[in-house]
């Protein structure tokens, strides 16, 4: 087994998505690093695609080895399953421009491939700047109703902590797939790239919002995920204990999958990150 990386906050999320580099057979110009799958962050069959693109972008980061260079555009599809225990993601550098490093990766468990990504980090580069999307005006989150109580898991549902402030709740047959609210983890932590990519596919999805149980849909397990990120983070000034907003909205289910856009907002209403992602609809039984 992999040793762990002790995360420098004490944060279980930190530490859950740690990874600690390690020699690699594969060859010249392939960086290795160890980690491993946290049941704690499970949801119905597998981990949450975001708590795996989450781990993928520390191994990304260290490979980078540049911290003026961020994370600024992330996808990933997700081929098999992950299973709890260890895995290894193996980075590419595909290239390294003046301002721009491209690279692949993939992480292996045992002899299968779990997800394949691929990412830009850059180097801040002041240009032209606008954003004419709005944070919607929604109820601070202490005003606004937290998830109902559940019994007692060891679900990717307990290690967060959500306020619903947009659209109906799961299953309510809204006939909109649109929701969110604020968000952040159980065991607080300063937002990174890493815990945002997480935020944008660790919320309940937008699809049961519109439906209702008689639907028959039993989970809805993430193909693949694409993240812009728009901001550097953490952002200055950011606390542990901040919230975030996130926002999710579907407008076509097909062929038995289903697309989500997601923004993710801070607190002040600086637009952190987009991302849209395909899941795969399962039917119960």
């Amino acid at each position: 087994m992999p040793s762990r990386r002790v995360a420098d906050v004490g944060n279980r999320f930190a530490d859950d998505t740690a990874v600690n580099p390690v020699a690699c057979a594969t060859g010249e110009g392939v960086d290795c690093y160890d980690g491993l799958i946290d049941p704690g962050w499970f949801l119905a069959r597998g981990p949450g695609g975001g708590y795996v693109a989450a781990i993928m972008l520390r191994a990304l980061a260290e490979s980078v080895g540049d911290a003026t260079r961020a994370p600024k555009a992330f996808t990933a599809h997700f081929t098999e399953t992950a299973e709890p225990g260890p895995v290894r993601v193996a980075v590419t550098n595909v290239r390294t421009g003046k301002s721009v490093t491209t690279l692949e990766a993939r992480m292996l468990q045992d002899d299968r491939t779990i997800a394949i990504a691929i990412a830009a980090f850059s180097a801040s580069r002041p240009t032209l700047e606008f954003c004419d999307l709005r944070m919607p005006d929604v109820a601070a989150p202490e005003d606004c109703p937290g998830t109902p109580p559940m019994p007692p898991t060891e679900s990717l549902l307990d290690r967060y902590e959500f306020r619903w402030a947009i659209g109906d709740t799961p299953f309510s047959r809204s006939g909109v797939a649109r929701c969110g609210g604020w968000v952040r983890l159980a065991e607080p932590m300063r937002p990174d790239a890493a815990l945002i990519a997480a935020y944008t596919d660790g919320w309940p999805h937008a699809l049961f919002s519109r439906i209702g149980p008689e639907a028959g849909i039993a989970a809805v397990p993430t193909v693949d995920l694409t993240i812009h990120f728009r901001e550097r983070m953490p952002l200055p000034g950011a606390r542990d204990d901040d919230y975030c907003l996130v926002v999710f909205r579907t407008d076509v289910a097909a062929d038995g999958f289903v697309e989500e856009d997601a923004q993710v907002w801070s607190r002040e209403g600086v637009l952190l990150a987009q991302s849209r992602s395909l899941g795969r609809i399962v039917l119960t039984g």
